[in-house]
């Protein structure tokens, strides 16, 4: 069993000291694609300092676009399947599926969420070749609908859902019940939650068991309709153009600032403070803050000064109510080269909660979005799966290619220590709230240390420019004491989720 404390890692300008060694001790041997090794290149003087790709660079990433496209283009269709017996949590919500109702409103659950890919004949990224994030934005996609869901708990009715969840033409997933007298234990019954593609017939609903929006309280389906409009504008910002707020193209471009390109790998720490640094860019949000815990803590003054819209009057007004809702990610490490078990209980109690909007990280070398688990499994969506651009120009596009109808599980011990973990806040009060219960949380670790911590006072403000691997002027933030840095720097990082 691996003792690493999470807040045991070292930081360098927000960015984990493990991860910046290991991108140094690889630069300069070689660059670094996502999808695997580059030669060197060795352009000359000129377009070096531009930026600018030679011949070949365009030749390699052309044929690596037409690969990843073919490779990423197509899916094999496997059904996940999940027990009667055990309840699935799905970021707050529990769902014990035993009835035709409960699989239902688990399938709208799942649905619901904003599924953000990889996509194809997009507009030509800046400074390079891409047309195509294939192969190596994967990161970037799980950070997009980690973003997406603290959107939807921001903008839409509470407990929304997807109306037109029946559009998608199946469910893959199927229930069974374990050890069933009537079954061999494990062995899948047909899901009475798939309407559509099922070779069995369907029996008559009644009660709690009919599906879509009577099954729920009518007003509630007309208030998620109303909605509609909202979730194609929130939609529409993570579309591949370079206009969009949050679309690949703008996420890249503050990733360039700080040493990153198109083409690199992203970790989930350095996802994070792109994500801050876009939220606090956009024009499109008024009202919505984002806040990167810094060393494994969340410092509870720099809330309240980032979010508290009183202190920023002369003078200040400590009577007034205006507060910023505010999205708080926190980059952990929960173990060395593995994930440490003892953190597994831990990890389920946050995706019970209802502050909390997710979990990105995924399996070595593998990005993904993590919203929920059931027994030992984590529940997931998975971005890697290439799509053309969709033109969302037109009136009512279809929304079809951002939701999936398919839901995954892979064991927890598989699950990459590297990972930034999301919750939401619309208020003071709701942020308090958010406090003492995560703290619950945290505290049913078996390990002596925390994931992370909630402190009162400031931090120091380690933004996304240390980031880079290339610029580490000025002092570093330890955590341990310097006699420790050698053997943090010993730990080969994980960090590395889209090399494939």
């Amino acid at each position: 069993m691996n003792s690493v404390s999470p807040s045991a890692v070292q930081y360098v300008g927000g960015v984990m000291q493990d991860e910046l060694v290991e991108s140094q001790r690889q630069q300069p041997l070689e660059r670094q694609g996502s999808f695997g090794l580059r030669p060197a290149q060795t352009p000359d003087a000129s377009r070096e300092a531009t930026g600018e790709p030679d011949e070949m660079d365009k030749l390699k990433a052309k044929l690596m676009s037409a690969w990843n496209n073919v490779k990423y283009g197509w899916t094999v269709k496997s059904k996940t399947s999940f027990n009667k017996i055990s309840p699935v949590t799905v970021l707050g919500h529990s769902y014990l599926l035993n009835s035709e109702g409960a699989v239902e409103r688990f399938r709208s659950a799942f649905v619901s969420r904003i599924w953000l890919t990889y996509r194809r004949e997009f507009p030509q990224l800046e400074g390079s070749t891409w047309t195509t994030d294939c192969g190596w934005g994967c990161m970037l996609r799980s950070g997009q609908m980690l973003l997406a869901q603290g959107l939807l708990v921001h903008l839409m009715p509470r407990d929304w859902a997807w109306p037109d969840v029946q559009q998608l033409t199946e469910v893959d997933f199927e229930v069974f019940r374990p050890r069933s007298p009537a079954r061999a234990g494990g062995v899948p019954i047909p899901s009475f939650g798939s309407p559509r593609g099922s070779n069995t017939p369907e029996k008559s609903l009644t009660g709690d068991q009919v599906p879509k929006c009577s099954q729920r309280k009518r007003p509630e389906c007309v208030r998620d309709r109303q909605a509609e409009p909202i979730h194609h504008k929130l939609v529409t910002w993570f579309v591949d153009q370079p206009p969009a707020p949050f679309g690949l193209h703008q996420l890249v471009e503050i990733g360039n600032s700080s040493g990153k390109k198109a083409g690199d790998w992203y970790g989930p720490s350095i996802v994070a403070h792109i994500l801050r640094k876009a939220v606090a860019k956009t024009s499109v949000l008024h009202n919505l803050a984002v806040y990167v815990a810094q060393d494994c803590t969340v410092y509870k003054e720099d809330v309240v000064h980032l979010c508290d819209l009183s202190l920023s009057q002369t003078p200040p007004d400590p009577s007034s109510q205006a507060w910023k809702s505010v999205i708080i990610l926190v980059p952990v490490r929960l173990g060395g080269e593995a994930l440490n078990p003892s953190y597994i209980e831990c990890v389920k109690n946050i995706l019970k909660l209802d502050c909390c909007i997710g979990i990105i990280g995924g399996k070595p070398k593998h990005s993904l979005y993590f919203i929920g688990f059931q027994d030992e499994q984590l529940l997931y969506l998975d971005p890697h799966y290439c799509q053309p651009v969709v033109d969302v120009s037109q009136v009512n596009f279809s929304l079809e290619s951002f939701h999936c109808s398919s839901p995954k599980k892979m064991p927890f011990n598989r699950m990459d220590p590297s990972c930034t973990i999301g919750f939401y806040a619309k208020n003071k009060k709701d942020f308090e709230s958010l406090c003492s219960a995560v703290s619950v949380a945290l505290s049913s670790s078996k390990e002596k240390y925390p994931i992370f911590t909630f402190v009162e006072g400031q931090g120091q403000d380690y933004g996304l420019e240390g980031h880079s691997g290339n610029n580490h002027s000025g002092p570093a933030a330890h955590i341990l004491p310097p006699g420790n840095l050698s053997r943090s720097n010993n730990r080969r990082t994980s960090d590395e989720f889209v090399f494939l």
